[in-house]
């Protein structure tokens, strides 16, 4: 069984229990929940397929027939709460416990860098411009960097990112890149942190208007009215259209300066509104 630390969804957590000691023995969910003090033998059952939550009373009783104790139970604990938090900052307290409890004993939770980086604008940026500025100091890096950060930051984002096997650095001091991009991929809690990004990238995009000179940023709009079909075959054209963004700003080594391109497409009137009686 892999270590509770692997999982940030209890439901797959107690689905993966049970399918590791059904295929070692006569295992039933009847056997699990009346271990876990659960009348209904399908309790627990349902409680995987997202049927049934699990309440704040009946986690000790399950963590203990699965045998989690001490900082696992600590671990499984957030774990059920994350799944219960409401709005993105909830999320993010959860799951920052969460990290903390893992790093506290030495152990990964395999989407806690990817959180981490997409958490805060300056960990994409910082990934970008390290490597187009060899031997350049972490207050240098901070200077180049729109808004203005510190140096500690800068430091703080470096190590991250050496440490997270986004960035390797060389004898001489040198950053370069392990992969050409970074994506999100199919992952529970990354989202949570990448919506937090949007709406940081959003804001520096509004002091961008006013900040930037024209001739150096360039912002453009178009407000229609669509259907549904038309609404889904234009999200697949902007995916198209980030893929090429990406192949053309990947096709050389070099980088002059890092830009950000944030692709906006949302509604602007509620349907149920939009229907005539």
């Amino acid at each position: 069984m892999k270590d509770v630390f692997e999982y940030t969804n209890y439901r797959q957590y107690i689905a993966d229990y049970y399918a590791e000691k059904k295929a070692a023995s006569s295992f039933t969910w009847r056997e699990f929940a009346k271990v876990a003090g659960f009348s209904s033998s399908v309790y627990l059952k349902y409680v995987s397929e997202g049927r049934f939550s699990l309440s704040e009373d009946a986690v000790e009783r399950v963590a203990k027939a699965m045998d989690l104790v001490g900082v696992r139970f600590d671990y499984f604990a957030e774990m059920v709460r994350l799944d219960h938090a409401k709005t993105d900052k909830a999320k993010k307290e959860v799951f920052g416990r969460m990290l903390a409890i893992a790093d506290q004993n030495k152990a990964k939770i395999l989407e806690g860098d990817s959180f981490r980086f997409f958490e805060n604008w300056k960990n994409p940026v910082i990934r970008e411009l390290a490597p187009a500025m060899p031997g350049a100091k972490p207050l240098a890096l901070a200077h180049a960097c729109r808004p203005k950060i510190s140096a500690a930051e800068v430091s703080e984002s470096l190590n991250f990112l050496v440490k997270a096997d986004l960035l390797q650095k060389d004898e001489s001091g040198n950053y370069k890149q392990t992969q050409k991009s970074v994506t999100t991929g199919p992952m529970g809690v990354t989202p949570v942190a990448v919506r937090g990004l949007h709406r940081q990238m959003g804001e520096i995009a509004l002091d961008a208007i006013e900040g930037v000179q024209q001739n150096e940023r360039h912002f453009s709009g178009v407000t229609v009215g669509i259907t549904q079909n038309a609404y889904d075959e234009i999200v697949a054209e902007i995916a198209a259209f980030r893929r090429k963004v990406i192949e053309i700003a990947t096709r050389e080594d070099a980088t002059d300066e890092v830009y950000r391109l944030n692709v906006q497409f949302f509604p602007m009137t509620n349907k149920n509104g939009n229907k005539k009686g």
